[in-house]
């Protein structure tokens, strides 16, 4: 929509700018006429801000009178009335009740001393002023034979007759705004007939656009406005861009009053706002730009927007506007617009306003609508931002509309068929199913079998070892995969599938590969304080207890015998199918120390040992490599007994064996029962 404003503004400089430069053409280059003091007219005014009481503003059907004309033939008395009423509008924005006497009365009154000033002017009139101005048309330059006045002039009757004309002549007051039709256009100005025989001056700059070209042409109507009349043979002094400024601010202050819509310039940022240009400086608050607070002013300057004026005063040509306003009101009518037509299961378009982390907000028309994050797909997704974008235009379901609260759930994955419907059927337990790594975690890994559906393979379900391994050691995202059904619950929206059970159980025939007895070959996978774990085969773990490490060693632990890592032999000694475990032993690599020892030694016998280690209820003595006897402390003579430490730990003493119990591998010794220390030494050393 064009408005009166725009027309008016449309490519011409500031005010500011035009009237600077007005005011110095005027100045510098027009050299004063006779009847002007040296000092030359006053600098005018700014802006017609002081002349709001005098000068109102006026519209283009409202043309104010028409100024009567004035000529060198006028009476004398009216040069001496203009003389008096050039006063500059800031000083005098009112001519004083003496210069508002008519013409005619100004005629009477010269009538005395008409023949003198006429004389004058015969050799010094306006003519000879004009030529003195270089570029400036106008006046017609006086030549030696100009007629002399008419003497019938002092016929009354005549004389009346011209009074009466001069009389229905309007009057132009320094103030007013009237038209006038332009008669030339020269470097230093623009002369302008604005009627009644009178001509006026306005400077150039006045009509010159943002490329410095003139936009006025000879001949045509145009306002203006005038600042003072000029003395009889001068210009009155006019200007354009005064009459320009004063129907612009009857058009903001029209504007403010209707809240009609206009169209301003954004010419830059200052603080607090933007700077606008309604042919008179604006100012745009940065909370009035937008609905919503804009990061980014420097992105609208430049732009032509449409606003409404909020707030004027033309005293110190302030003016205030608002873009918010304007889209309140289309926020406000789309909304109810959008309103008639909202309901549950609708579709509806929009705009996408505004993304986070947890959702997009879509512009509905006046009302916004949210998309939660979980609606966008029914796949994966890491953030609404790998799918929506700001300023897209999207097609969505409503899941929910609380009119009360204004608030609308939107759904973008409904807009599609749901692929969790039929799924059963798609996917049975036991069938095999292919797919792609979607995302790894700790406990598992999540597979996409179609664009929706997805499964997962537990940590425990990617193979049969029970070395348990992360799954991003194994797999990474966007790997092929073949899986196995384990389960499909519907209601859950779950699929559990298995890459273990794409192969065969390891376990299954394993008494059929390793029979008891078997020696195998494994590595060492992992060390606990009661034995070895040793990876027979993948998937077979077995376990060498500390215990069947070794047969003549009492060791604390499998560390002093193996390292995690190590290549061993050893022998199947049990199979638990059902709790998948696996026994094997080391030291049965080696022969029996224990039986060959219970097949040569007897009950009763006499035996030499060493004292290997004491306890508090008696000693440890080694018989053989491998095997030990306990000697009880009731088997210890007491004369030995009541030494300070009785059998030293180290020394070798004979003993007699009083119980062998060759299923539990123990054996009891006494010192007691052994004869006197010759013979049992003797004894010993026979046997």
């Amino acid at each position: 929509m064009t408005s009166k404003l725009d027309v008016l503004h449309d490519g011409s400089p500031s005010q500011a700018e035009a009237l600077n430069v007005a005011g110095s053409a005027l100045d510098g280059s027009l050299a004063p006429p006779p009847s002007v003091t040296a000092e030359g007219p006053e600098t005018l005014p700014d802006t017609g801000a002081d002349h709001r009481d005098t000068a109102p503003a006026t519209s283009d059907t409202d043309t104010p009178s028409v100024p009567p004309a004035q000529t060198a033939d006028a009476p004398s008395a009216t040069e001496t009335s203009a003389t008096e009423v050039t006063e500059t509008p800031a000083e005098s924005p009112n001519p004083p009740e003496e210069a508002e006497a008519t013409p005619a009365e100004s005629v009477a009154a010269a009538e005395p001393t008409q023949e003198a000033p006429q004389a004058d002017t015969s050799s010094t009139g306006p003519a000879e002023h004009a030529s003195s101005v270089p570029g400036m048309p106008g006046l017609p330059t006086p030549s030696d034979d100009a007629e002399a006045p008419d003497d019938d002039l002092d016929d009354p009757a005549e004389l009346g007759a011209l009074m009466e004309e001069y009389d229905d002549s309007p009057v132009v007051q320094p103030g007013e705004i009237c038209k006038g039709i332009v008669v030339s256009i020269g470097p230093a100005g623009v002369i302008v007939d604005i009627g009644g025989k009178t001509e006026g001056l306005a400077a150039i700059e006045d009509f010159h656009n943002q490329a410095g070209d003139v936009v006025v042409e000879e001949g045509e109507e145009i306002d203006v406005f005038v600042e003072s009349r000029g003395a009889v043979g001068e210009y009155a002094s006019l200007s354009f861009r005064r009459a320009q400024q004063t129907k612009i601010w009857a058009i903001i202050e029209e504007a403010e009053t209707t809240q009609e819509t206009i169209h301003a310039h954004v010419t830059g940022r200052v603080k607090g706002g933007l700077a606008v240009d309604l042919g008179v400086p604006a100012f745009l608050p940065g909370s009035q730009v937008d609905l919503r607070p804009v990061r980014d002013l420097d992105s609208l300057v430049g732009q032509s927007i449409p606003v409404r004026v909020v707030k004027t005063n033309r005293r110190r040509g302030n003016v205030v506007v608002s873009r918010r306003a304007i889209l309140e009101e289309e926020r406000d009518r789309l909304k109810q617009e959008t309103l008639k037509h909202l309901a549950e299961g609708a579709v509806v378009s929009g705009t996408v306003k505004n993304v986070t982390d947890y959702g997009a907000f879509v512009d509905l028309g006046g009302i916004d609508g949210l998309i939660h994050v979980t609606d966008i797909s029914y796949g994966r997704i890491k953030g609404p931002s790998d799918v929506l974008q700001k300023g897209q235009t999207i097609e969505a379901k409503v899941l929910s509309f609380d009119e009360a609260k204004g608030k609308v759930s939107l759904s973008l994955k409904h807009m599609k068929p749901d692929p969790w419907e039929g799924i059963a059927e798609r996917y049975k337990t036991g069938e095999k199913a292919a797919g792609k790594v979607a995302s790894l975690s700790d406990y598992g890994v999540f597979v996409e079998l179609e664009d929706g559906v997805e499964g997962l393979v537990h940590v425990s379900e990617l193979t049969w070892s029970r070395r348990r391994r992360h799954p991003s050691k194994i797999y990474k995202a966007g790997d092929p995969i073949e899986v196995m059904v384990l389960g499909v619950k519907h209601d859950e929206r779950r699929i559990s599938i298995s890459v273990k059970r794409m192969q065969p159980d390891p376990w299954s025939a394993l008494e059929e590969r390793l029979p008891v007895g078997t020696v195998v070959e494994g590595r060492v996978r992992n060390l606990a304080s009661y034995g070895a774990f040793v990876e027979v085969e993948e998937g077979v773990d077995g376990l060498i207890h500390v215990t069947d490490l070794s047969w003549d060693r009492k060791l604390k632990g499998p560390q002093e015998m193996l390292k995690k890592g190590d290549t061993v032999r050893a022998v199947v000694l049990r199979i638990d199918h059902e709790n998948r475990r696996l026994s094997l032993g080391l030291k049965q690599l080696q022969p029996n120390v224990w039986e060959a020892f219970f097949s040569t030694c007897l009950l009763g016998d006499t035996m030499t040992g060493r004292v290997t280690r004491k306890a508090k209820f008696g000693c440890f003595v080694e018989l053989a490599p491998g095997v030990e006897g306990l000697c009880h402390n009731l088997e210890i003579p007491k004369a030995t007994a009541g030494k300070k430490k009785g059998l030293d730990v180290g020394e070798s003493y004979p003993f007699r064996v009083i119980k062998l119990d060759e299923f539990e591998r123990r054996i009891a010794l006494s010192r007691r029962h052994v004869t006197d220390e010759p013979e049992s030494a003797e004894a010993a050393t026979t046997a």
